[in-house]
């Protein structure tokens, strides 16, 4: 049981990485600060419910994958984002102008220094099991997330400053950090750092991967891996947040999702009306479900991190030479390319943060984007002026080539071979070598390779720059880190230290300003466009709603017609 426990941990780890945020108020000192600065794209009336729904039904749904496990804590797929909004609740939750609020803490205190939070929870809370929520439950579930035996591969991460906690009294919880973490509210509010039974935790946490127990609107009634999940409503949910303006449990009965990984099946299946909702709609019929009245397609940026199409291995030959990454970022023609995979739904992306998130800033946002002149001056400056017979550039001798690992069956080759023609247009070689996931993981433990395949890292704060670029990032025996690049520059390390701890807006936004701009100048990755949660669904539909973390839809207050 081990071993399968920590091979799909390790799968599900670098998954993430090649496919792969009138109701209830905050407590005083956390509403009356302006909202923070945030770029939201998208009417605020797509993340509540708007009118109560007609209850009853059955909701047919079809997923690409299946996330191996249903303990959120131990994986970092991206399907962890709606189907933790199913299973699980949260301590806080946010407004649509990315502001705390209350779910099941329903105040709480920051200590003026940052580094103690003080939750005061609700008390008429209950997991599936019986088992109550309250302080104590809290306390297991945030040592659950950094246990090694859970083997985190995200929550961990992000509450990596959390030290200890304390049961002030039975629904008060005090977290004690040992440092300011700005960020630490936003990301409790995702869905990877949801709270489980504590009960299921301390008597049988391998269960969970298969029998998760959660306080959610729906219960898994069964989980079999590779074919589907099948979850009843629990009839006596009360405690949805108060900003989705629903109260009671959720309308739908059932909810039957089937994992279907061919996108053509996906369409045509929702289309014939075998399929309700699909939480994978394929962008190649994107076209053809919108000129369809009684279907929906929709189509929405995550915060956090873009797309990126090749992430560079800064401490391997050639990408140890910055102009050679930033002429391979330059030569990479970013609208062709999502005129293949995205067929007009992407917005074609070469800076290093969703346009969506905290403290974007658009002023770089043309940095790095085609220009196949400038690279080819960058690559001549560098010393690679001649050219063999096939016409890649050479230097003593030595062709200019590197090769890029891609994960077998986690994410289409399409962006990649593009990549790969437009480099070689400017004479470089890039080879493409598909392995099993677990040997990719293999060899990234190891730091050997020179560059890896695509990936997103989604998460609600700017602090996902410091998941991907930070130099405490590299993994390493002790984590699973995220900086795949190796990236190692004392100066955005210093940048993004500070901007996790700044409690002053006017600071973070000139700190996340100038990480912005650094990473334009280091170039780790080429960012190709947006990352997008895709969905579509039919016409008995209604009601519904996205969460304001993930921009993935909410069942909750989903009705059948």
């Amino acid at each position: 049981m081990l071993k399968i426990a920590v091979a799909t941990h390790r799968l599900l780890a670098l998954a993430v990485l090649t496919i792969l945020t009138g109701c209830g108020d905050a407590p005083d000192e956390q509403t009356s600060d302006a909202a923070p600065e945030q770029a939201f794209i998208y009417p605020a009336s797509d993340y509540f419910e708007q009118t109560p729904g007609k209850p009853g039904g059955t909701l047919k749904v079809s997923v690409a994958l299946d996330t191996g496990s249903l303990d959120l804590h131990a994986i970092s797929h991206t399907n962890a984002q709606w189907l933790g909004r199913l299973i699980y609740d949260n301590l806080v939750y946010l407004d649509d102008q990315g502001r705390i609020t209350p779910w099941l803490a329903k105040a709480w205190e920051v200590s003026e220094d940052g580094k103690t939070y003080t939750f005061h929870l609700r008390d008429d809370v209950t997991f599936s099991d019986g088992a109550k929520f309250n302080a104590e439950a809290v306390r297991i579930n945030l040592e659950h997330m950094r246990d090694p035996a859970t083997k985190s591969p995200l929550a961990a991460a992000y509450i990596a400053p959390y030290i200890d906690g304390e049961v002030v009294d039975e629904y008060t919880f005090r977290a004690n950090l040992r440092e300011p973490y700005t960020p630490f509210l936003n990301v409790l509010a995702q869905s990877w750092l949801s709270m489980q039974s504590p009960k299921a935790i301390v008597e049988n946490p391998k269960a969970l991967a298969e029998a998760p127990v959660g306080s959610g609107p729906f219960v898994v009634e069964r989980y079999t891996r590779q074919q589907g999940i099948r979850l009843v409503r629990r009839e006596d949910y009360a405690w949805a947040p108060d900003f989705l303006r629903h109260q009671g449990p959720a309308y739908l009965e059932r909810i039957e999702l089937d994992f279907v990984p061919e996108a053509l099946i996906r369409y045509s299946s929702l289309a014939a009306g075998q399929y309700d909702f699909t939480t994978d709609a394929p962008t190649q019929n994107a076209a053809a479900i919108r000129a369809v009245d009684r279907l929906r397609f929709d189509s929405r940026i995550r915060q956090g991190n873009p797309n990126r199409g090749i992430t560079f291995n800064t401490e391997k030959f050639p990408f140890d030479d910055v102009r050679v990454r930033k002429a391979f970022a330059l030569a990479v023609d970013r609208e062709g390319i999502v005129r293949i995979s995205g067929f007009g739904e992407f917005k074609a992306k070469s800076d290093y943060l969703a346009a969506n998130t905290r403290y974007y800033d658009p002023a770089f946002q043309a940095a790095l984007q085609f220009d196949p002149d400038t690279a080819n001056r960058l690559l001549d400056e560098a010393g690679w002026g001649e050219r063999d017979v096939q016409g890649y550039r050479v230097r003593d001798g030595v062709r200019l080539s590197a090769e890029v690992l891609a994960a077998e069956g986690l994410y289409p080759l399409t962006d990649l071979v593009a990549i790969q023609a437009d480099v070689k247009k400017v004479g470089f070689e890039l080879r493409i070598d598909q392995l099993p996931p677990l040997h990719i993981l293999d060899r990234r433990a190891a730091n050997d390779y020179q560059a890896t395949g695509a990936g997103v890292w989604h998460t609600n704060t700017p602090d996902g720059l410091y998941i991907l670029y930070h130099s405490n990032e590299i993994i390493s025996s002790r984590r699973i880190g995220q900086n795949t690049a190796r990236l190692r520059d004392a100066r955005l390390d210093e940048l993004l230290t500070e901007g996790r701890s700044s409690q002053d807006e006017a600071r973070s936004r000139q700190l996340y300003s100038e990480a912005q701009q650094r990473l334009t100048e280091l170039v780790p990755a080429v960012p190709l466009y947006e990352n997008y949660s895709l969905t579509a669904h039919g016409p008995r539909v209604r009601g519904v709603v996205y969460d304001t973390s993930h921009n993935t839809p909410v069942f909750t207050s989903v009705w059948l017609e």
